[in-house]
């Protein structure tokens, strides 16, 4: 058990050296371990894919298992900006498409389940998430001391999970959530050259600033008839200490909450060989200021005097997201001797409305639709299985006017494949 805990320990330090930002549900990764990509999310009351960010309540069912994950992310962003800059009042943008370019990343996940007697279980699984990573190859903002605009969130979190049985075919589980961030911003310095930072010293280019929180998730799954599984989880919101090096940027004074979410669905066995499952899940980004302040009417308080109002402030615009609602559907077959092949649809709105377009050209989180499709290879008698997801999420775009120069158009556009490998034993 020692060296075990050594190694996760060391897989958890590769994964936060090359954690990247993945946007599909907002926010969210559209799913967590390959089981869980393959079916686009889906599966909150479907123990297999509970190891990794799932269902704190299905790690009782798994037995002992280990997993590892290495996936490959292609995110591709862009804006475009139509009409001739007027220069009134300020932030006139460039016309033209210009596109991010930060395209490919590596992301590995890893997942351990011990059994504590028949009726109980521990897990631990690492993994990154994230939804905001940007890299524009030229000045957006007119920042005279950067050549390149752009965010990069990055995020690392270590689930550690008590389930437990608590009758024949019914558990609960509950997790204690661990996370670490860091961020980085460039571009920006014209934001507090015209006055609307608070603290413009700690606005941007000021390299990566780190912050660490805790969160708690709990979680139910029971077979109410045969076949017949249903599952729930609420986690809440991980309170994040501040970024120290960003206070003038975000609100609140650089404090930047990652938001609490709700999900419930059902998986049923329609035959012993075939599974369909759907879930619902709500994300409450309106739980985190920074995330959720608009641009507009805030900037123009700020630019009536009310320094409440600047960014970086308790009432500082942010990127304007509001609340949304997923719908996951899979299907998992194994009918195939020693195969399982799934797939899954996730439906989601799209967080950034019309009129935050300006300010999440550094975050356009726009994904709503999105693919799964996946397999699994039994491997032996001793329960190894080797895994594949590839995930692709349709292209989308948001058009609106740019609230510092009315006469001008921002289109915000984002489509993106991810491929994972995986192995359990």
């Amino acid at each position: 058990m020692k060296r075990t805990w050594k190694k996760i320990v060391l897989a958890g330090s590769f994964c936060l050296a090359v954690v990247a930002a993945q946007a599909t549900d907002g926010y969210f990764g559209v799913g967590y371990g390959t089981i869980n990509k393959g079916l686009a999310g889906a599966g909150v009351a479907y123990y297999q894919g509970s190891l990794i960010n799932g269902n704190p309540a299905g790690a009782v069912w798994l037995g002992k298992k280990y997993q590892l994950g290495i996936e490959l992310f292609n995110p591709n962003r862009q804006f475009t900006v139509t009409g001739t800059p007027t220069g009134d009042p300020y932030f006139g943008l460039m016309p033209g498409t210009v596109k991010s370019e930060s395209k490919v990343f590596f992301m590995p996940t890893l997942g351990a389940n011990w059994m504590l007697g028949e009726k109980s279980a521990l897990s631990v699984s690492i993994f990154g998430n994230g939804g905001m990573n940007t890299d524009y190859p030229t000045a957006v903002f007119y920042d005279s001391e950067s050549e390149s605009t752009g965010v990069n969130l990055a995020q690392l979190f270590a689930d550690v999970t008590y389930s437990l049985k608590i009758a024949e075919n019914h558990s609960v589980g509950v997790t204690g959530v661990l996370a670490y961030q860091y961020f980085e911003a460039k571009g920006l310095k014209t934001f507090g050259d015209y006055g609307f930072s608070s603290d413009p010293a700690n606005l941007t280019n000021n390299g990566n600033s780190g912050s660490t929180g805790v969160g708690v998730k709990v979680g139910y799954m029971g077979q109410l008839f045969d076949g017949f599984t249903v599952g729930a989880m609420y986690q809440s919101k991980v309170y994040m200490s501040e970024f120290d090096e960003y206070a003038g940027l975000f609100a609140e004074q650089g404090d930047f909450d990652i938001p609490a979410s709700w999900t419930a669905g059902f998986a049923w066995d329609v035959t012993d060989a075939f599974t369909v499952m759907a879930d619902v899940k709500q994300i409450f980004y309106s739980g985190v200021k920074s995330i959720a302040n608009p641009m507009m009417p805030n900037i123009g308080m700020a630019m009536m005097g009310d320094a409440g109002y600047l960014l970086g402030a308790d009432n500082g615009p942010g990127f304007g997201w509001k609340d949304v609602t997923v719908v996951k559907l899979g299907v998992s077959c194994s009918a195939v001797e020693k195969w399982t092949f799934r797939a899954g649809y996730s439906i989601g709105e799209n967080p950034v409305p019309e009129s935050e377009v300006m300010f999440n050209i550094l975050a356009p989180g726009v994904i709503t639709n999105q693919l799964g499709f996946g397999l699994t290879r039994d491997m032996g008698e001793k329960g190894s299985q080797l895994h594949f997801a590839l995930n692709y999420a349709l292209n989308n775009d948001v058009t609106g006017s740019n609230p510092m120069d009315p006469g001008q158009t921002i289109k915000l556009e984002m489509n993106q494949l991810e491929i994972e490998f995986g192995i359990s034993f």
